[in-house]
């Protein structure tokens, strides 16, 4: 999140650095002082048989692209709790989630560049009627190791790139994932 002009406390102007767009503000009216964190969100890979499961984007940023289910924290709700919640919300699966998480990622969401902090969890299907809904217009299980080229967020394709790696495709498959272009994530054989 980039500097407040005005305190959303007091409607005073605050005082910005440019060189320093997420450090603190504070108001010399109401003495309120405001911190740019970045922003908490949790998703879960959900598995079945070497296939994960994705879903498409019907919002933007990068409607139309395949993403992780996930989404924003709720306040004073866990990571867990989320990546249940939405994965529920987004594929109408009720799924169980490894502990610990399995990735904990930095990025930044839309066009105004707020910085997110994003943990993923590997997950199993335990309930549920699958279903696109919520913010996901399509939801697919894609193998491993043929994952879509249209892959939402930079840091989505080190995830995903850390997934195959774990499951051993790398290694076992002689497979090489890279990031050829933004949105495009693809495997190649060495």
């Amino acid at each position: 999140m980039s500097a407040f002009t005005y305190c959303p406390g007091c409607a005073a102007r605050l005082p910005s650095d440019p060189a320093q767009p997420h450090a603190a503000q504070s108001c010399a009216s109401c003495g309120t002082t405001f911190y740019h964190n970045a922003k908490p969100a949790a998703g879960a890979l959900i598995l079945r048989n070497r296939q994960l499961l994705l879903a498409q984007r019907a919002i933007e940023p990068f409607r139309g692209y395949w993403d992780i289910p996930g989404g924003f924290l709720e306040p004073g709700e866990h990571p867990a709790a989320t990546a249940r919640r939405e994965a529920l919300e987004e594929t109408g699966l009720v799924v169980e989630l490894e502990e610990p998480p399995f990735e904990i990622v930095l990025d930044q969401y839309g066009d105004a560049g707020d910085h997110t902090l994003n943990v993923y969890y590997v997950a199993r299907v335990v309930a549920g009627d699958e279903r696109a809904a919520d913010d996901a217009c399509a939801v697919q299980w894609f193998p491993l190791d043929a994952l879509p080229e249209r892959i939402a967020f930079d840091h989505t394709h080190d995830v995903l790139r850390a997934l195959i790696a774990s499951r051993g495709l790398m290694a076992t498959e002689g497979r090489r994932v890279h990031r050829s272009d933004p949105g495009k994530l693809s495997t190649s054989h060495s």
